[in-house]
C-alpha cells in the first residue's frame, strides 16, 4: 500500500508514539441514551461557511466542527472520547471496538470488535468492513481507494504498515514504528458501509452516506442545512431527539439573530459582548476549559520571526488578560505559554508572558529593530474554534503597533487555510498564520514541534525539545510523561515559537428548552442524551 514518505520519516525519527508494555482497554456497559422518550428538533447554527462533507473523514475539511456535528453523528470510530462528563479531560473509551491491546513493542495492535452492530443500510459491521475502509484510506491498489480521504487520515494512520482480519470480529493493525496513540487517533477514523460504498462509488457515497452512528441523513441542501434523524437501532441506544438540523452561519451577528428569532435553538460561539444579554433573556451560555489554544504560528525561518527576541517582544506586547475579560467577556483565558490550561502538561510556573510593552520595546532594540519591524499574517475570517478572529486580530495589530511591530493581514477562508496548513506551510506565503489548534491528542506535540516533522509549520528546530519528546517515547507512566512534555513546553514557550494569545472556553448558547446536554472538556460533543422540550 502507498504511504507518505515524509510522514514515514517523521514517525521513524520519533518514538513519541511508543508504548513498551501491553495495553488493554475493556468494554464498559453500553449506554442507555435511548431509554427515555424522544424529544423535539435541535437546530444548530454552526460557525462553518458550508455544510461539512458527508463522506467519513471528509467532514474534517471544516475543522473539528465538521467532526463534531457530522462525522461523530453519522459514523463511529473504533474508539471515541468519553463525552458524557464535564469534569476531566476525556479518556479514550470503546466504540466499535470493545477492547484493544498492544504487543510489548507497541507496534502490533489487536482490536476486538463490537458484536451485533449494523450499518444503517443493514450491512453487518465486522472485521472485513474495517479492512475494506482501511483499504479505502491507505491502499492505492484497492478498487475503493480514495486519495482525498487518504490525505486527511495521513496524520492519524501514517504509521500503519499492514492490517488483517484475524477472525470475523478481530482486527490486527501493525505499525512501522511503535504507535501508542493509535487508539486515540482512531477516534476520528470513521467507517462507512462497504455495501453502500461499492454501490454508490466514492463520489456517490458522499451524497448517500451510510454509517453506524447515532444519526443518519434525511436531506441536505448545500449552503443552507443538513437534516438528520435518529438511528433507532444505534448500538449505544437511540438518540432522544426526533430530528437534528445543522445550519452553516459563519457570521456571528447573524448567528445571534437566528438564536433570538428562534430560527435555531443552539449556536456555536456567540458574540462575547452579547453573552450577558443572552443570559438575561433566558438563554443558556455554556463554557468549559478544554485543550485548545488560539495562537499565531511564526515562520521562524524568515524575517522578522527568525529572531527569538522579536518573537518574545511580540509576546510581551499583547494584553491577553484584557482581551479575555473585556473583548471576549470571560469566554477565554489568557494563554501565557504554549500549553492550554486543560492539559496534563500545564504548569503555572511557565506562564511567563505578562503584558510588558516596555520590555517588548527593549527586546526589539536588542534585536536591531529600534525603529520597528514589519510582518504579514494570514488570518481566518471565521471557522471552528476561531471565536471572533477579525476583532481579536485587530486588537493584536493595535497593541503590536504600539511597540513598533507593524502587522498587515491577509484574510483567508477557513477551509482554504486548513488545506494549506495541513500541507505544512504558512498559508499564502505570509510570515505567520493565526489558527485555532488542539492538544487533545498527544501526537500533536511531535507533529507541531519536532524538527523533522513536515507539519512543523513554524520550522522550529531545538535539539533539547527533540530530546525531551523522544525520551517521552519510552516513558509509560503518564505523570512522568507529562513532566517531559512540561520540559519541552518550557523551552518552546521561552523560544516564543508562537504568539500565545488565549485559551477559549468553547462557548455555545442555546434556548432554555434544550435539555440533557453535557459540556465536555473537548472539541467534540455527545448529542444522544440531548432533547428539546415543546
Amino acid at each position: 500500500m502507498s504511504s507518505d514518505s515524509s510522514l514515514r520519516r517523521v514517525w521513524r525519527s520519533i518514538a513519541i508514539l511508543a508504548v513498551l508494555v501491553a495495553t488493554v482497554v475493556v468494554v464498559p456497559i453500553a449506554g442507555t441514551a435511548g431509554a427515555a422518550s424522544s424529544g423535539g428538533t435541535l437546530i444548530i447554527g454552526m460557525t462553518a461557511s458550508d455544510i461539512p462533507a458527508l463522506d467519513t473523514v471528509l467532514a474534517g475539511q471544516q475543522g473539528y466542527e465538521g467532526y463534531r456535528f457530522v462525522g461523530n453523528q453519522l459514523y463511529d470510530g473504533l474508539t471515541r472520547f468519553d463525552l458524557k462528563q464535564s469534569k476531566k479531560i476525556p479518556d479514550v473509551i470503546p466504540a466499535l471496538a470493545t477492547e484493544w491491546s498492544a504487543d510489548a513493542t507497541g507496534s502490533t495492535w489487536t482490536f476486538k470488535l463490537r458484536d451485533g452492530v449494523k450499518f444503517t443500510d443493514g450491512t453487518p459491521f465486522d472485521a472485513d468492513s474495517v479492512v475494506f475502509n482501511l483499504d479505502r484510506y491507505l491502499n492505492s491498489s484497492s478498487p475503493q481507494y480514495n486519495a482525498a480521504l487518504g490525505s486527511l487520515v495521513a496524520i492519524s494512520l501514517g504509521t500503519i504498515d499492514s492490517y488483517t482480519a484475524v477472525d470475523p470480529m478481530t482486527v490486527q493493525i501493525v505499525s512501522k514504528v511503535p504507535d501508542s496513540h493509535l487508539p486515540s487517533d482512531m477516534t476520528t477514523v470513521y467507517f462507512g458501509s462497504p455495501t453502500a460504498i461499492t454501490k454508490e462509488g466514492n463520489d456517490g457515497f458522499g451524497e448517500k452516506p451510510v454509517g453506524t452512528g447515532p444519526f443518519k441523513v434525511q436531506s441536505v441542501t448545500r449552503g443552507q442545512q443538513l437534516v438528520m434523524v435518529p438511528n433507532k437501532d444505534y448500538w449505544d441506544g437511540a438518540p432522544r431527539l426526533d430530528k437534528l438540523i445543522l445550519k452553516p452561519i459563519p457570521d456571528p451577528t447573524t448567528r445571534i439573530a437566528a438564536l433570538k428569532s428562534g430560527d435555531v435553538n443552539w449556536i456555536e460561539y456567540p458574540t462575547p459582548d452579547t453573552v450577558p444579554q443572552l443570559e438575561s433573556d433566558g438563554f443558556s451560555v455554556l463554557t468549559n476549559s478544554y485543550d485548545h489554544i488560539w495562537p499565531w504560528i511564526f515562520d521562524t525561518k524568515v524575517k522578522p520571526w527568525d529572531d527569538v527576541k522579536v518573537r518574545q517582544a511580540a509576546n510581551y506586547a499583547i494584553d491577553r488578560k484584557t482581551m479575555s475579560e473585556v473583548l471576549l467577556h470571560g469566554t477565554a483565558e489568557p494563554a501565557d505559554q504554549v500549553v492550554p490550561h486543560a492539559n496534563s502538561a500545564y504548569t503555572s510556573a511557565d506562564d511567563v508572558y505578562s503584558y510588558n510593552p516596555k520590555k517588548a520595546k527593549q527586546l526589539l532594540k536588542e534585536a536591531g529593530y529600534a525603529d520597528g519591524v514589519e510582518a504579514t499574517v494570514s488570518i481566518p475570517t471565521s471557522g471552528s474554534g476561531n471565536m471572533i478572529p477579525i476583532p481579536m486580530n485587530e486588537e493584536l495589530q493595535h497593541e503590536l503597533g504600539k511597540v513598533g511591530i507593524k502587522v498587515t493581514f491577509k484574510p483567508i477562508e477557513w477551509a482554504a487555510m486548513l488545506q494549506q496548513f495541513t500541507g505544512g506551510k504558512v498559508p499564502d506565503g505570509q510570515t505567520a498564520v493565526n489558527i485555532s489548534l488542539s492538544f487533545q491528542q498527544e501526537s500533536f506535540w511531535a507533529l507541531s514541534f519536532l524538527s523533522s516533522s513536515p507539519l512543523n509549520v513554524a520550522g522550529y528546530n531545538n535539539p533539547d525539545v527533540d530530546a525531551a519528546l523522544t525520551k517521552a517515547a519510552s516513558t509509560v507512566d503518564p505523570d512522568a510523561r507529562a513532566k517531559l512534555y512540561q520540559e519541552a513546553a518550557k523551552q518552546i514557550t521561552d523560544d516564543a515559537v508562537w504568539l500565545y494569545v488565549v485559551n477559549d472556553k468553547n462557548p455555545r448558547a442555546m434556548s432554555a428548552n434544550v435539555k440533557g446536554f453535557v459540556q465536555p472538556k473537548s472539541w467534540f460533543v455527545n448529542l444522544t442524551d440531548t432533547y428539546v422540550t415543546k
